[in-house]
């Protein structure tokens, strides 16, 4: 059976440069840090890929830091902001866990800024709670992602970071889902730092980055070498971070910003009866998640598995935990997040994926319904 992969915001597929990239690293002996021709050469290439995350994501290169991923990138941001004087954070209600947690355990006090029924951040609120600061919380620390991971709604990140930076704040951007997407310049957003990961634009897993303004202190968290100028110990994933190179510059090249396809497979779940999340706000071409009242997620996910079509329940680092969806009960949607399903496309995805993945949704669907109709008086 032919199946048809719709999860790019869990993990896209390795892209061919990105694989090609690695092999020639792998074939590589050297450490970074080494000085002989061997080292040298593994320095060329951490180098050469930290140019291109930095022409990825805007900023010079030296201010690229090459972690293990979008959650330990967002970490050193977040603990950087605590140790430099921040005792208070303000969260976006939709951050990814990776935010969430790392805030909950900063040792500072957090605030949640909430977010409207279609999933935007409410910026009134940011410039009211910012206005009335206490200046004995420190620098004030605001967490706003660029799209969201489960609906792909897109924030309002260049307002938002006039709002923080009118009152001296930091903001800090998870971008792991918008970069290789759609355009995500850190320096035009305003972003004083910014994360991307490698896996979610066609990269390796297990590797990621954080860029940061001159607005922004880092300070070591994992200790150890000089790696990273100071600010990342621990000898570099050579062959990851090479891979992450190729596959920045591919989407450089290859951003697919049409709509059209998801927007025509939400229009056939809508007509069977799915609510589409953050309809009425600006979304990743590539995200559509759908709720469809008394189906539970899981069990779509299981049938269309089964179908052939490859789909999620919403982040992957929550899949398998009994709980419902902390964006969309922030949207006020908590009723529906249990019947929800996130479908996600990428890279490699063709138009005729997301006809595939409507039809096959309709007849399940179809047969579901069938099944838990209720009989005739």
């Amino acid at each position: 059976m032919s199946r048809i992969y719709l999860d790019y915001n869990a993990s896209a597929p390795l892209r061919p440069e990105a694989i090609e990239a690695m092999s020639r690293a792998f074939a590589a002996p050297g450490n970074p840090s080494s000085v002989h021709a061997a080292g040298r050469a593994a320095r060329a290439m951490v180098e050469e890929a930290r140019n291109a995350v930095a022409a990825l994501i805007g900023g010079p290169a030296s201010t690229v830091v090459f972690t293990s991923g979008g959650t330990e990138a967002n970490a050193l941001a977040i603990e950087s902001a605590v140790a430099t004087g921040s005792k208070r954070l303000i969260v976006s209600a939709i951050e990814h866990d990776s935010v969430l947690e790392s805030a909950k355990a900063s040792g500072a006090a957090v605030e949640w800024l909430p977010v409207s029924a279609e999933g935007v951040a409410d910026l009134a609120w940011l410039s009211e709670r910012l206005g009335r600061w206490d200046a004995a919380d420190g620098r004030p620390f605001v967490a706003l992602m660029h799209a969201n991971n489960e609906t792909g709604v897109i924030q309002p990140v260049r307002e938002a970071a006039e709002i923080v930076r009118a009152a001296e704040g930091w903001l800090h951007v998870d971008a792991v889902q918008s970069a290789g997407k759609i355009v995500t310049d850190s320096r035009a957003l305003g972003a004083d730092t910014l994360v991307v990961s490698a896996h979610k634009l066609g990269g390796p897993q297990g590797v990621g980055a954080l860029t940061f303004g001159p607005r922004a202190t880092l300070v070591r968290r994992q200790h150890g070498g000089g790696q990273e100028r100071g600010r990342r110990a621990g000898t570099e994933n050579v062959a990851g971070i090479a891979g992450f190179g190729a596959a920045a510059l591919a989407a450089l090249k290859d951003q697919n910003t049409d709509p059209a396809p998801r927007d025509g497979a939400a229009a056939r779940l809508k007509a069977a009866g799915a609510v589409v999340m953050g309809e009425g706000a600006p979304r990743l071409p590539g995200t559509l998640c759908a709720a469809s009242p008394g189906w539970g997620s899981e069990l779509q996910v299981m049938q269309m598995d089964l179908a052939g079509i490859m789909v999620s329940a919403g982040s992957a680092c929550s899949s398998g935990k009994v709980k419902a969806s902390h964006v969309l009960t922030a949207m006020g949607q908590g009723d529906l997040a249990a019947c929800a399903i996130r479908v996600s496309g990428g890279w490699a995805t063709q138009p005729e994926d997301w006809a595939a993945f409507a039809a096959a949704w309709e007849q399940v669907q179809s047969r579901h319904a069938a099944r838990h109709r209720a009989p005739a008086a």
